[in-house]
């Protein structure tokens, strides 16, 4: 994706000219380096069906490649489950990291394009944060971005989006997303 010039995705942008001095007031810090930050994101596709029908995580993995612009790498399972019909090592889902520039502008999207586009979306829930300022969220339908052709799609499956960052507690997380603008509830 980097083509030798430098150009600044919009997010990361927006981070250092508005979102930095406002945390460095809010939470009086005294080094601009204090500010939290965003760290990674990791998207991952749970593909319970892959048992029984190996072509549905092959869908999960085209659908992750399109969404991220990354080739995602598929996780096996590590525990066998006899009720499941599941054995250790089968392949039963797919997940991809991203950082830096491709980071931004997956964040960019998913703030200004695919949030809006959920279905009765009334804002996200503000507790999906794990004590150590990283927030997760659940989409129920991969066809929310417009990456999907939907009729490529067999079955709509969702996906968990974990958004990591440099925070040391919920409350800086919180307001580092809330001005990067992810849309909690009131």
């Amino acid at each position: 994706m980097s083509t030798g010039t430098n150009i600044q995705p919009r997010m990361r942008d927006k981070y250092q000219k508005n979102v930095v001095p406002a945390l460095q007031k809010k939470f009086s810090y005294s080094n601009v380096m204090q500010v939290p930050s965003l760290d990674k994101i990791v998207i991952n596709i749970g593909v319970g069906g892959a048992v029984a029908d190996a072509k549905l995580l092959d869908e999960a993995v085209m659908c992750l490649r399109e969404i991220s612009g990354q080739k995602p790498v598929v996780t096996k399972a590590k525990n066998a489950i006899s009720n499941f019909k599941l054995r250790e090592g089968m392949p039963i889902g797919c997940k991809v990291t991203l950082r830096g520039n491709m980071m931004w502008e997956f964040f960019d999207r998913l703030v200004a394009i695919t949030i809006p586009r959920i279905r009765d979306f009334r804002g996200l829930p503000r507790k999906s944060f794990d004590g150590n300022g990283n927030y997760t969220m659940g989409v129920k339908e991969q066809i929310v971005f417009l990456e999907i052709d939907r009729d490529k799609i067999s079955k709509i499956s969702g996906m968990d989006i974990c958004i990591a960052t440099t925070a040391a507690s919920n409350e800086e997380g919180l307001a580092l997303l809330e001005e990067l603008g992810m849309p909690f509830r009131k």
